[in-house]
């Protein structure tokens, strides 16, 4: 999971914040409220689960051949997914058969089961240790997994992600650990627990499939650890070993017990690493006697360091790592007997050089990716340590194209190993984030990436959500979201965006991988001095060795606008708000951004829109051509609110978060459908934030070739056309 980073502010900073002028009552209470219910089973009109083949795993696991996933019998197999968080994996057994249908409805045919580990979801609460699943807990999973399964939807299982700690653990300063990150690699005890957890959920057999999971086709990934690295840790000053009182969250120091461990580590790997004269250099240059132990570097003391003692920590750290990487795959593979693809962990912090991590990762079979647009920020009171607030940038992607989630997440694609994305969204509260899902869709395709999860559906049993307002990261009562899923579905499932005609690869020497770790943000996100951001949005780009030929700088890209080298992807950004991103393939078409203002089409789909900031696509239902389909899903999607929610004067964060019902911003305008083959009528049916049929079907105007639809009323995100030849 992606958690909101903690921020200190001072105290100055933080009574400006509480004191903000609330704004007056803001447009949205205005807008349409446009609920997703989760009440109906039926199919839609615009249900995409023709995409999927059930049930899940029916040929056997889900393998690796030239670099991609494929299915037993050798076709590309590609994963449209979303996150289940807590709770929202454990569904009432009466809900997990809806769930499951509309999730297939809309495309998805895996599912990321996330935070299982933590006390109170899948660990039974009622023990002094948390060594023992709660069975009532694993029935529920098991016939969730089940009912996915019936639709052709997969699970990856994650192990270990927000497990926590009790006396009867065995585990030392377990309060002061918390969840443990970066000690996870290398404490004995620790590892033994995660090795016990995953015998018990990988053995346990499901009473639902007769299938143990280590057995069971059905589970596609099983993944090790959760944004979770040795090497980042230290990088962060997480490693220092001052943390006492009770851990308050995610990301925090280690205890001091833990932090002498990992010195006297450091120093037995020293002595078969380096020479008593280099060690005595690196003494002298930490102060320290010379029979005393060599200190571990801070981050403050990077930038002084000798180079060679530098580099020779971050290989001690790498080491710790490849080891358990290694060492868990061979658990759950000899062992255990697990089948199916292991994932160790994801590449998910842009803001500094994760190559050390990449160089590890790529021994399993995923290599993995997390990126989040405008991750919000929490605010802390410094004199309580409680949240006081949130900031977000609320900026659109579509006027950044060097800085967008798909530049960001090419940097970790490894050649000849699949690359999937298992953390992914434009979290509320964000005015734009009609663009993220059909600009993300687009671009994996181009990429040729296997896999997105977007984060999450949920956090709770979306049984017990009927009433609930729109949160950070969920999707479930995100009408926009959940209606583009199923157009996303359309464009990368199927391929309907090429991928790129060229791979344009990269090679890292050992010490470039190593010396990567001091270059500062000016290098962000690809940290290659010289690298053309502007690449990966016009050729794919790999990783090709770590410990090879040295990176030299690449030949710049000038043109403008974007072009990919297929020409089905076009981003235009100037500078002055006015992004737009276009898609023209012959079975979808999207149009992303500042649309009214750009007179911006594509072959079929053309836009008269009032409506400032929307995102339009069109997809054929029927494997056809849009020229020749006779069914159509048509997106319209602009912005989503909760009811009585205020932004503050900058539109920086929210002054009310606001209820239910979620309300849209309707796209008002015109939709043009052109270069149709001569049809005689063309109607478009509403549909409701379920997918239901919304009102009377509407019939568009014929123009010679081209069809108008008037949008705005009735108020809806979606359509389901039909084209009568």
């Amino acid at each position: 999971m992606k958690y909101l980073r903690a921020s200190s502010v001072t105290a100055l900073a933080l009574l400006l914040f509480q004191a903000a002028t609330l704004t007056a009552a803001e447009p949205s209470d205005a807008w349409p409220a446009f609920p997703v219910e989760w009440r109906s089973a039926m199919r839609s009109p615009a249900d995409v689960s023709f995409l999927l083949q059930a049930p899940a795993g029916k040929n056997g696991f889900i393998r690796v051949q030239n670099g991609h996933l494929v299915q037993p019998d050798g076709r590309r197999f590609r994963i449209w997914g979303i996150n289940v968080t807590g709770k929202a994996a454990l569904p009432a057994k009466s809900a997990a058969p809806l769930i499951a249908a509309q999730l297939a409805g809309r495309g998805i045919n895996c599912v990321r089961f996330h935070f299982l580990d933590k006390v109170g979801t899948l660990i039974a609460t009622d023990r002094d240790d948390t060594r023992a699943l709660d069975p009532q807990a694993l029935d529920r999973l098991d016939f969730f997994i089940a009912e996915l399964k019936k639709r052709g939807i997969y699970s990856d299982l994650n192990l270990n992600v927000y497990r926590t700690y009790k006396p009867g653990d065995g585990v030392r300063e377990h309060e002061q650990l918390g969840i443990g990150k970066g000690v996870t690699y290398f404490d004995e005890r620790l590892i033994e627990l995660q090795r016990e957890y995953a015998r018990q959920l990988l053995t346990h057999t499901n009473a639902f499939t007769g299938l143990a999971y280590r057995d069971e086709p059905a589970v596609a990934v099983v993944e090790f650890v959760n944004e979770n690295s040795l090497v980042e840790s230290w990088v962060q000053n997480r490693l220092v070993g001052k943390q006492t009182t009770k851990a308050s969250g995610t990301w925090h120091d280690i205890p001091p017990s833990y932090a002498e461990e990992l010195t006297k580590k450091f120093n037995a790997w020293l002595a078969s690493h380096a020479s008593a004269e280099t060690l005595a250099r690196w003494r002298q240059e930490a102060g320290v006697a010379a029979d005393a132990p060599l200190p571990r570097l801070r981050k403050e003391e990077f930038a002084k360091a000798a180079k060679d003692r530098f580099q020779a920590e971050v290989a001690f750290y790498m080491e710790i790592e490849r080891n358990y990487f290694r060492n868990m795959a061979k658990f759950l593979r000899d062992e255990l007997g697990v089948k199916s693809l292991l994932i160790g962990n994801s590449d998910h912090d842009h803001g500094g050089s994760r190559y050390a991590l990449l160089a590890s990762l790529a021994q399993l079979d995923i290599v993995d990716g997390h990126v989040y647009w405008q991750h919000p920020n929490y605010l802390t009171d410094p004199k309580t340590g409680k949240r006081a607030g949130f900031t977000v940038r609320n900026t659109p992607m579509v006027d950044e194209p060097l800085k967008s989630s798909v530049v960001q997440l090419s940097r970790s694609a490894v050649a000849g190993k699949p690359y999937t994305v298992s953390e992914a969204n434009h979290p509320f509260p964000n005015e734009n984030a009609c663009e993220g899902v059909p600009i993300l869709a687009a671009y994996a395709s181009l990429q040729d990436w296997d896999g997105i999860f977007w984060y999450t559906l949920a956090h709770d049993d979306i049984s017990a959500m009927q009433n609930t307002a729109l949160a950070f990261f969920d999707f479930a009562k995100d009408s926009v979201k959940m209606s583009q899923l199923a157009a996303g579905a359309l464009m990368f499932l199927r391929g309907d965006v090429r991928p790129a005609r060229r791979i344009v690869g990269r090679s890292y020497s050992r010490e470039q991988v190593l010396d990567s770790l001091r270059l500062g943000w000016s290098e962000a996100p690809y940290f290659t001095p010289g690298f053309p951001l502007a690449l990966p949005l016009t050729h794919a780009v790999r990783v090709t060795s770590f410990d090879g030929p040295p990176t030299v700088p690449f030949e710049p890209l000038t043109a403008a606008p974007i072009v990919s080298d297929t020409g089905e992807l076009t981003w235009r950004a100037d500078g002055k708000q006015s992004g737009v991103v276009v898609v023209d393939t012959p079975r979808s078409q999207a149009l992303i951004g500042h649309i009214a203002q750009s007179g911006t089409k594509s072959k079929h789909l053309r836009a008269e829109i009032q409506t400032p900031f929307c995102a339009l696509t069109l997809g054929a239902l029927d494997n056809k051509p849009v020229s020749v389909s006779s069914k159509f899903l048509l997106t319209v999607s602009a912005c989503v609110a909760n009811t009585g929610m205020t932004w503050n004067t900058k539109r920086t964060s929210l002054d009310k978060w606001g209820a239910a019902p979620v309300r849209i911003e309707p796209v008002v305008g015109k939709v043009v459908l052109m270069a149709l083959a001569p049809a005689h009528e063309v109607i478009a049916q509403p549909l409701d934030g379920d997918g239901q049929p919304l009102g009377q079907p509407v019939a568009l105007k014929r123009d010679g070739d081209s069809w108008t639809l008037e949008l705005g009323q009735p108020a809806t995100t979606w359509f389901a056309i039909t084209v009568s030849r």
